[in-house]
């Protein structure tokens, strides 16, 4: 376990990005995972291809690819990173009821690429929403979190 203290603040407490520029490059992947949770019904619009807006599924997981593409102009500390990899599944589960969504992502690099899978998830939980909120405007977006991260000093962690 790591101390704590935080790498985004300086010495005088104000916050900076973090300079990797010693870390030695290596195999870096994160996985994280989500869930919109909704109505039996609003998920049959889903599962039957019938929601207004299209595709919901497609259209969430290629949200969820540029999410994680575009974490670093999104979340203010996060370095660009050359993702080599970001795979999302999204996957109706009756019994939530709602849509369950997963994101890996792979990176060779300096830092880790925790922040783009949760922004993967993230995104494609959004546009979910996005595209369902016409039938339910009360749908629950929930339980996003890291499921692994492997690589770097840190070494790997699961949940």
């Amino acid at each position: 376990m790591r101390s704590g203290k935080l790498s985004h603040f300086d010495a005088d407490g104000q916050a900076h990005m973090v300079d990797v520029s010693d870390k030695p490059e290596t195999a870096r992947v994160a996985t994280a995972e989500g869930h919109v949770r909704m109505s039996a019904d609003t998920l049959s619009h889903v599962t039957a291809g019938t929601a207004k807006k299209g595709d919901v599924l497609g259209i969430a997981r290629i949200a969820g690819i540029q999410g994680a593409k575009r974490t670093a102009d999104l979340i203010p500390l996060c370095h660009p990173l050359p993702v080599t990899k970001v795979a999302l599944e999204l996957a109706a589960d009756a019994d939530l009821p709602g849509v369950r969504i997963t994101a890996i992502v792979k990176t060779t690099g300096q830092t880790g690429v925790e922040m783009e899978a949760l922004t993967a998830v993230s995104t494609a939980a959004l546009t979910v929403y996005d595209m369902l909120k016409a039938v339910q405007k009360n749908m629950e977006i929930g339980g996003i979190r890291v499921t692994l991260k492997d690589g770097g000093k840190s070494g790997r962690f699961e949940a």
